[in-house]
């Protein structure tokens, strides 16, 4: 059974905190509504160090940094209560099964709610405590790395920027799974990368400069976007790092003629069906390895059409119904990739925090031979929903070289 107990005194706050603490039972707790204007706000989080746990509190201020100090568990709930009486004025604790949540008035009145459960198997092993220790990058944090200093992420001296935190995990992260398909590509001559809707380019100078600086191969590598200004810079920045073999197009996706079975195509983020595109294209071309992020779903949200009363608690709820579009879109994508040859699997790109556009079609080229039963699950599947999706209707017209509609720009 849950409490859902208020609380108006400093004390009972601190007991609380201590519980959750010393109980394990806190996942996170943010501080907000700061009294000083130079902070931001705070986030805790219970870490191992030396075999104690502690407390883990970041302070982010307002001039981009952010200060870490470790508290010991003993003193924790003391110090957030005392913080929470002179410094801010908001507390969320995140925990196994509930939260907690507290607000000072500007009059100094406290109000504590506890919706934590009040009794739970033993949190210890629902929540082991985070080794408090760097997490290993392919690119370490606090080494100079060139593309990293020009595209904004780092200072000169390594020190990744607090803002692109989020964006130097992701560039990390993905460079893991380039690393876990290194083996898929060719072991000798020139790799052949594409990177369709490129956007900025973070990803495809990561992807560059992993394959050359470390892996050590001789890559041809080509970004291609619609954003004219955007991939202005990017050449110029590519031109300044010499990175002789990266090079940048400005032009439709759908227009752009693909290399032969280039070895590997990547896309971050392409928009609904500028996703089904660059599936398409890769397919077309025979790419040996795919490796995209897809980023919204309108075509499926538009034609969804589904009269299964065990679909319909699902359906009817708009939050739900597009959270299905989403799934459903994707898990065609892999159907129809898998059904034309390709060994697909799916993965989280990054912590969900950072990014809710969050998975990854990973497609190494196995046979290449269309399976019978894989496509009429797919068409089975779609008729089932009611939906007519792009991605065979591109992949056709690329296999035939169908010149496309002035109104399909993408």
């Amino acid at each position: 059974m849950r409490y859902n107990r208020t609380m108006n005194t400093y004390e009972e706050l601190k007991a609380s905190l201590d519980a959750l603490i010393n109980g394990r039972k806190l996942k996170k707790l943010i501080l907000s509504v700061p009294e000083k204007k130079e902070i931001l706000r705070a986030e805790g989080r219970l870490v191992s160090e030396k075999g104690d746990a502690v407390l883990q509190l970041a302070t982010y201020t307002a001039d981009n940094h952010v200060a870490h100090r470790n508290i010991p568990e003993s003193d924790a709930g003391g110090e957030i209560a005392a913080l929470m009486r002179e410094e801010y004025r908001r507390l969320n604790v995140i925990c196994a099964g509930g939260e907690l949540s507290a607000m000072r008035s500007a009059k100094g009145k406290l109000t504590v709610i506890d919706r934590v459960p009040k009794e739970s198997a033993s949190l210890s092993e629902l929540l082991p405590l985070s080794h408090n220790r760097e997490k290993k990058y392919i690119l370490p944090e606090g080494e100079p790395c060139d593309f990293l200093i020009a595209l904004g992420v780092s200072d000169k001296d390594g020190r990744v920027y607090d803002k692109k935190q989020a964006k130097f995990r992701q560039i990390n992260r993905f460079l893991e799974f380039v690393g876990d398909i290194y083996g898929k590509l060719p072991a000798e001559g020139t790799l052949r990368v594409l990177d369709l809707c490129c956007g900025k380019s973070y990803l495809t100078f990561a992807v560059y400069y992993y394959l050359t600086k470390v892996k050590g191969r001789t890559v041809e590598m080509l970004g291609a976007d619609l954003k004219k200004d955007v991939i202005e810079f990017c050449e110029k920045t590519a031109r300044d790092l010499r990175y002789d073999g990266l090079s940048f197009v400005c032009r439709d996706i759908g227009d752009l003629e693909t290399p032969a079975a280039p070895d590997l195509v990547l896309s971050l983020h392409a928009c609904d069906i500028a996703t089904d595109i660059v599936l398409a294209k890769a397919l077309a071309s025979e790419a040996k390895v795919i490796l995209s992020t897809p980023c919204c779903h309108h075509e499926a949200a538009k034609q969804l059409s589904c009269s299964d009363p065990a679909l319909m608690p699902i359906l009817e709820q708009p939050i739900l119904r597009a959270r299905f579009c989403d799934q459903i879109t994707d898990a065609l994508r892999c159907r129809y990739l898998t059904a034309n040859g390709y060994r697909v699997t799916t993965a989280e790109l990054i912590d969900p925090d950072d990014t809710p556009k969050n998975l990854l079609i990973r497609a190494v080229r196995g046979s290449g031979r269309v399976s019978p039963e894989a496509l009429a699950e797919y068409r089975s599947a779609c008729e089932k929903y009611g939906l007519t999706p792009s991605l065979p209707l591109f992949h056709e017209r690329y296999l035939n070289n169908i010149p496309k509609k002035e109104s399909e720009n993408v």
